[in-house]
């Protein structure tokens, strides 16, 4: 018999508008699983029972009712740590907000909430959603449940350690370099990084250079359609907006036939050093084979983004760095990599700054000439499988922790200089079991294509991925 946590998303919204089964037990069984494991996967740095049973009994309420159309009702969907969650406490992964609680919800997470979606707690993420690996001084570091002795990535390491583990059915994420895709990857999941302008920040984040956005992460392709359709919206004063679907929603297109696609593909990473292993490749090569033998057109191509963007993209990352605030009194709090990006950040020129973003506009717009000669664009995700826990930490120098960063995450940032949309599909595991996953890119705009395709592979794969899962998952209540 199946248990709450093997239905899917959308499954558990069903069951809930026919009344076999209700949100409050929905609820239970997440914070009963929560409780029983996550002291040892660590996706969750803060829970919140009293409010996530609240929401319940109100979805529920709404359900006995019989006239919602919420595609998510009843579902519990948790929220990252760098999003405002109106009187919940909010760290943005760092021990300087340890005691800092949020005045106001974001837009997003008002969207979520009148979705009818439950917040079972607020997701780890690392300090700023700095690093690309979950490790805090605020607590346990987060481990993908496919191998607790290895990171989930990050920066939203915690959503998708959450999912992977059976530990909610979907998340809310955000990717500013790779922070939806990295874990999802690690974790073995689907990932979402929308289109720059798709999701509001509002109303205090900045977009700015329109580098970070919200995101799902989810076990199926339906999941994150659905729980992207909930998301998407823009609020006046948003910098970047993006235009809306042809099909009139995203679910839409999870049903859909692509058509026979044109695919572009290349593996060499663009940043200097980085080696992308065998079993990566291994990846890259079967998902081509797989989109080959559904009768796309896989081509060849030449990386339409050069490594000489690297730098400028790191004058950004040091800059964005210093956006949080930090009491003068709780500057030793900060983790080591973080005073470090925050002392370059501080000391970088403001037309420095200008330069850099702008030099990255002018090779996107060079890069956008070739990427949107295709329908997609094929590459690794990351460049190696996950890594042990205190591996990117596992030297004295913060310089030495970035450039493990750098090399780690080699290919995903690129989109969020782009603003195109890009998905990781989780199409490989390694002999010793660990998960893998392939990055797709889109043209601007064009979330649909990527559903569409992301979808056709998952039903050729017999659905879910092959219905592959971690040990932990299998413990029941």
């Amino acid at each position: 018999m199946a248990h709450i946590h093997d239905l899917t998303a959308l499954e558990q919204a069903a069951a809930v508008k026919r009344r076999e089964i209700s949100p409050v037990e929905i609820a239970e069984h997440y914070l009963d699983r929560i409780a029983r494991l996550d002291p040892e996967v660590g996706a969750y740095v803060t829970v919140t029972p009293e409010l996530a049973l609240e929401q319940a009994h109100k979805a529920e309420a709404r359900a006995l009712a019989g006239e919602d159309s919420s595609p998510l009702l009843g579902v519990p969907i948790p929220i990252k740590d760098l999003n405002l969650v109106k009187g919940v406490r909010i760290h943005f992964g760092s021990a300087t907000y340890e005691d800092f609680v949020a005045p106001v919800d974001d837009s997003v997470v008002e969207r979520l909430r009148d979705a009818g979606t439950i917040m079972l707690g607020k997701t780890a993420t690392p300090e700023f959603g700095l690093p690309c690996y979950t490790e805090t001084s605020l607590s346990p570091p987060t481990r993908t449940p496919w191998d607790l002795s290895r990171s989930a990535g990050g920066s939203s390491g915690g959503a998708a350690a959450a999912v992977a583990a059976g530990l909610a059915p979907a998340a809310q994420g955000s990717d500013g370099a790779g922070s939806i895709r990295i874990p999802a990857s690690v974790c073995g999941l689907y990932g979402i990084k929308p289109t720059r302008g798709r999701i509001s920040f509002a109303p205090i984040i900045p977009d700015l250079a329109g580098l970070s956005t919200n995101g799902p992460i989810t076990r199926t392709v339906a999941d994150a359609a659905a729980l992207l359709d909930v998301m998407t919206h823009d609020n006046p004063g948003d910098l970047y907006h993006a235009p809306p679907p042809a099909l009139g929603s995203f679910e839409a297109y999870a049903g859909r036939d692509p058509g026979r696609l044109r695919i572009a593909r290349y593996a060499e990473p663009l940043v200097p050093g980085a080696e992308v292993d065998p079993e990566v490749l291994a990846a890259y090569e079967h998902a081509s084979a797989e989109l080959a033998a559904l009768g796309h057109e896989v081509v060849d191509i030449a990386p339409p983004f050069t490594p000489e963007l690297v730098p400028q993209f790191v004058t950004l990352w040091y800059a964005f760095a210093c956006m949080h605030p930090v009491d003068l009194s709780k500057q030793d709090r900060l983790r080591p990599l973080t005073a470090w990006l925050r002392e370059r950040g501080f000391a970088t020129p403001a037309p420095d700054f200008l330069q850099a973003q702008s030099a990255l506009q002018l090779a996107t717009r060079f890069g956008l000439m070739v990427t949107d000669l295709y329908d997609a664009v094929l590459t690794p995700t990351v460049t190696q499988p996950p890594r042990p826990v205190g591996w990117f930490e596992d030297v004295e120098d913060p310089e030495e922790t970035f450039e493990r960063m750098k090399r780690f995450a080699a290919f995903p940032a690129i989109y969020n200089v782009s603003g195109q949309p890009a998905v990781n599909l989780p199409l490989h595991w390694t002999p010793g079991g660990l998960p893998i996953g392939v990055m797709l890119a889109g043209r601007f705009g064009d979330e649909g294509t990527l559903i569409s395709v992301s979808a056709q592979v998952e039903a050729a794969r017999g659905g879910f991925w092959g219905e592959r899962r971690p040990a932990v998952w299998q413990v029941s209540t």
